[in-house]
C-alpha cells in the first residue's frame, strides 16, 4: 500500500499542508508573537544546531552503510520508486511532529523523559516496515500483514531506533535550548536523502513511480 502513487500523493500532499501549518507558528514565533497553541517545536534555532543534527545523522548513515556491507546484507534492499523516495522526505516532517513533537514528556525531570523516548523509539522503530510487510492491498480489502523476521529486517531496525534516539537528543540538547523541532527536520531528511542517494548509487531506484 505504502508504494501505491496514488496514497504517495495523497501524503505528500497531507504533509506539506501540515508544514504549512507549522511554518505560519513558526513566522509567529519568530516574529516575537508566538502562538498559544501553536505546533510543537515551531521555535527557532541556530545553524549551528542543524550542523550538528545533520552531521549525527550522516554518521548513523555512515555506520548503517558499512554494517550492511560487513554484513554481506546490501543486495537485500528493497527497490524505491523517485516518487517514494520524495515521500520520504516530507513524511519526514510529520514523523518529527508527531514521535519529536506530541510523543515528548517535558516537566517530570530527565529520567522519566528519556524512559518515554526509549519506549517511543521502540514504537518508531517498530512502524517502520522492517520486521513486517503489508500484502495484497489496502487495509479494508484483502490485505494481510506479514513478519519479516531476517537478519536485514532486525538490523535496519535497530538503526531507525539508534535514528530515533538520535533526533530526540537533538530536540533537547542544550544547543537547542528553545526545543525547536527545526534540528529533527534537519537531520532526518538529511538522513532520508541520504538513504535515497545511495540506493540509487546501488542500483535501487527502480524509475519515476
Amino acid at each position: 500500500m505504502t508504494h501505491d502513487p496514488l496514497f504517495l500523493v495523497l501524503m505528500i500532499a497531507a504533509s506539506l499542508y501540515m508544514v504549512y501549518l507549522w511554518r505560519a507558528d513558526y513566522r509567529s514565533a519568530q516574529a516575537g508573537r508566538p502562538e498559544p497553541r501553536a505546533l510543537p517545536g515551531a521555535t527557532p534555532t541556530s545553524l549551528a544546531a542543524c550542523v550538528i543534527a545533520g552531521i549525527g545523522a550522516l554518521a548513523i548513515l555512515a555506520f548503517e552503510t558499512i554494517g550492511e556491507i560487513k554484513l554481506g546484507l546490501s543486495e537485500q534492499q528493497s527497490s524505491i520508486t523517485v516518487l517514494f523516495g520524495l515521500y520520504t522526505l516530507v513524511a519526514a516532517f510529520i514523523e518529527e511532529l508527531i514521535f519529536r513533537g506530541f510523543i515528548v514528556v517535558e516537566g517530570r525531570g530527565t529520567v522519566l523523559r528519556w524512559i518515554c523516548i526509549l519506549a517511543a523509539s521502540v514504537l518508531f522503530a517498530a512502524l517502520h516496515p522492517f520486521l513486517w510487510e503489508w500484502q495484497g492491498g489496502w487495509l479494508w480489502t484483502d490485505g494481510r500483514l506479514e513478519l519479516t523476521l531476517t537478519t536485514k529486517g532486525w538490523f535496519s531496525t535497530v538503526m531507525v531506533f539508534l535514528s530515533s534516539l538520535w533526533f530526540y537528543t537533538v530536540r533537547f540538547a542544550r544547543f537547542n535550548p528553545q526545543r525547536s523541532l527545526i534540528p529533527c527536520f534537519t537531520a532526518h531528511v538529511t538522513k532520508n536523502l541520504g538513504v535515497f542517494m545511495i540506493k540509487a548509487a546501488q542500483g535501487f531506484v527502480s524509475g519515476i513511480f
